[in-house]
């Protein structure tokens, strides 16, 4: 048995210390047990239910690329690609493919991407046209001519098609008939016809007017005494609008109320527009329908007069700057 002295078991300790600290900085070899292909796939979220199956007892760290490039590097790598887990294969497949493809498109030209965005749209549009398109009714040997229409006849039909204008509507003769959006209803104000037809719908209608020679036909959904006052008004009898001056006054009755105003009729050429807000009734909240009633006698003033594009605006209120009594709401 050796005995150490209290100055040589000061240098062992010190020896012992110096080789245990030189060992935790050395770097460890990876085990064996870490694949290939989990250290291509690092950082890649796999699957909860995928489980990675396969023995790396052949790889070896230290194989050059002559090696990696032989056969019996294919081999091996093969081999480990068959003792993968199914799913996990099929995962790693699968995000093959979606890089595959992603990297095509970005090597695709600028002009095949725009062809195939306009043939995409192209067949967007082909395919609602398809979707809008209505069953006729009648068969072509069926139709009557326009000739034997009589004007004011009350049809049924059937709506086609509908514009920013009007809606087109088939009663069974050689043409459609334009049913246009001022004759669609005289309670509310319509701006597109979708809001009260719809492509398909079955609909009574009244035949305004008709042009055998140029296959035209006019239709109205207007109550019939609103056609009757139509034909007795007589278009030379009505006031110019170069007869008509600012601040004139002038009476009028309500045709056509509308969530913005009401037109007038005041004897001119066209209907004069009143903004509710030039009503005197207006209290700041209420809805023009409240206090502006269809067929309503009115006094009005004439705001504005625009003889390019025939426009006449009108106001309920007396403008201040004319002399006599004011009106006044209590």
């Amino acid at each position: 048995m050796v005995v150490l002295s209290g100055s040589s078991r000061l240098v062992f300790l010190l020896l012992a210390f110096l080789v245990a600290l030189a060992s935790a900085f050395v770097p460890r070899q990876p085990s064996k047990g870490v694949s290939l292909v989990s250290r291509q796939v690092a950082g890649t979220k796999i699957p909860h239910d995928i489980r990675i199956v396969f023995d790396d007892e052949d790889e070896d760290d230290n194989d050059t690329e002559e090696e990696e490039d032989s056969g019996d590097a294919r081999k091996r790598r093969r081999a480990r690609w068959e003792q993968l887990d199914p799913k996990y294969r099929q995962y790693l497949m699968e995000k093959g493919q979606q890089r595959a493809i992603a990297n095509k498109k970005k090597r695709e030209p600028v002009m095949d991407k725009k062809r195939k965005l306009m043939m995409f749209v192209k067949e967007q549009q082909r395919n609602k046209k398809k979707a809008a398109r209505i069953t006729r009714p009648v068969q072509p040997q069926d139709r009557r001519p326009l000739a034997d229409i009589p004007i004011g006849s009350e049809q049924t039909g059937v709506v086609i098609s509908l514009t920013n204008f009007g809606a087109y509507v088939d009663i069974g003769t050689d043409c459609d008939g334009l049913l246009h959006v001022s004759q669609l209803s005289t309670d509310v104000f319509v701006e597109h016809p979708r809001q009260i037809l719809t492509p398909g719908q079955e609909i009574t209608v009244r035949v305004r007017s008709t042009s055998p020679e140029r296959k035209k036909m006019h239709l109205t959904m207007l109550p019939e005494e609103v056609l009757e006052q139509e034909k007795r008004d007589n278009p030379q009898d009505r006031i110019p609008l170069t007869e008509i001056q600012l601040d004139d006054e002038l009476w009028g009755e309500l045709k056509r109320v509308t969530d913005f105003g009401a037109y007038v009729e005041v004897g001119a050429v066209v209907d004069g527009w009143c903004h509710f807000m030039d009503h005197p009734s207006w209290d700041g909240t209420a809805h023009p329908s409240q206090f502006m009633k269809r067929g309503d006698r009115v006094r009005v003033w004439v705001a504005d007069v625009d003889r390019t594009q025939k426009r006449l605006k009108l106001t309920a209120n007396r403008p201040k700057h004319l002399p006599g009594p004011k009106r006044e709401l209590y």
